[in-house]
């Protein structure tokens, strides 16, 4: 069978491809249905793009990588694409923008999109050896018992990383790197709530709380949920990016507020009050009784010195914690690292020393920040080799 260009993965940035990559394309997944992590991501209903994507937002080792890519397909240039499919969408927090509906709703408008470029799937595709002849790829496709040698001038890896695993995601963009002598910066999770082994935070199960959350100098302002694990919630999955295992992280449980400030102004006006009433004005009840068992929580607001409450905020302000793993890939949203972008052109996706290899999305060492990022990296890596590959 031959074909003009062979897409390895049926997720976003792979079907985003094969609607701009021109004739002659063939997509394969081994799922049994393309989009899966689209159909499950943002609860359901996709946050499939964030209004203020910059390469700011994006974690690698070369962060400037992707200014080419997301220059010339933006943010807008998808939202524009949504609207022309008739999607409603809606604005959430931080510029995160969702489908009213569903997710399903930007599958149905990618596979047509797919159709309209006449792009083949083949699902439940299996792939085997591949080689090159110094002209053509070679590649073995086994699709319900049968194997299919298939003869493609361009082959586009768009398999994604490692997480998921129970969504059949694998290590094959990676083993196709090295397969061709590209470097692979090492992947591990990101976006991946934090683990604690002592179990400390188990009787905290199901508090949720705004913090600010810093890890390896970097900040972000949203929630943190505790589980019978550890910590997880948007502030924690953005700092476990940053993370590395042996490291700490800082907490700032009351971010929007000097709490010592607030303590001596309330001291004025209840100083009769228990301390840990007071503290439960500003943080979760059950948080205060956490916290007390590490700080002195004891005692009437009015027993309390400047110097006293001074100790008590800095503990909830910069509560310092060594997380002993994370979650793993069974639950990160991403894969950190990837193929390196040293080997791979900015404008093309291509191969520097294999011009028709095209590595776009998860699998290449690009990370989006929480938030809508990591899908418009995937819709703009993957509409950057289809024009390239359909330009003559």
């Amino acid at each position: 069978m031959k074909i003009q260009t062979l897409i390895i993965g049926a997720g976003a940035a792979g079907m985003m491809s094969a609607a701009h990559a021109g004739p002659g394309v063939l997509v394969v997944d081994h799922a049994k249905a393309p989009g899966e992590k689209i159909r499950i991501s943002g609860g359901g209903r996709c946050n499939f793009t964030n209004m203020h994507t910059s390469p700011e937002n994006f974690i690698s080792q070369n962060k400037h990588f992707c200014k080419s890519a997301l220059g010339r397909y933006s943010q807008w240039d998808f939202v524009s694409l949504v609207d022309a499919h008739r999607i409603p969408w809606h604005e959430k927090t931080l510029g995160q923008l969702f489908c009213d509906n569903s997710a399903k709703d930007i599958i149905i408008m990618l596979r047509a999109e797919m159709d309209r470029a006449g792009a083949q799937l083949w699902l439940r595709t299996e792939v085997g050896e591949i080689t090159h002849d110094g002209r053509n790829f070679h590649i073995n496709l086994t699709r319900e018992g049968r194997t299919t040698r298939v003869t493609a001038r361009n082959v586009v890896v768009a398999s994604g990383g490692k997480s998921i695993p129970k969504m059949g995601a694998t290590g094959l963009a990676y083993r196709i790197a090295e397969q061709f002598g590209l470097n692979t910066i090492a992947p591990r999770p990101g976006l991946v709530p934090l683990t604690f082994s002592d179990d400390k935070f188990k009787p905290l199960a199901g508090v949720a709380t705004p913090a600010r959350v810093t890890a390896h100098g970097i900040s972000f302002d949203e929630a943190i949920l505790f589980t019978h694990r550890g910590l997880s919630g948007p502030a924690i999955l953005q700092a476990s990016s940053y993370w590395d295992e042996g490291q700490t992280i800082s907490i700032n449980l009351t971010p929007q507020a000097n709490l010592c400030d607030a303590l001596r102004a309330e001291r004025q006006i209840s100083g009769r009050k228990a301390l840990s009433t007071v503290m439960s004005h500003y943080l979760p009840s059950r948080l205060v009784a956490h916290l007390a068992t590490e700080i002195p929580l004891n005692g009437n607001l009015a027993d309390q010195s400047d110097a006293a409450l001074l100790a008590i905020s800095d503990s909830v302000q910069n509560w310092v914690l060594t997380p002993t793993g994370s979650e793993g890939y069974r639950t990160a949203e991403v894969t950190l690292g990837g193929v390196d972008t040293d080997a791979l052109s900015s404008k093309t996706m291509a191969a520097k020393t294999m011009p028709r290899l095209y590595f776009i999305g998860e699998c290449v060492d690009m990370t989006g920040w929480l938030g809508g990022y990591n899908f418009q990296w995937a819709w703009s890596s993957g509409w950057a080799a289809g024009r390239a590959i359909a330009s003559p």
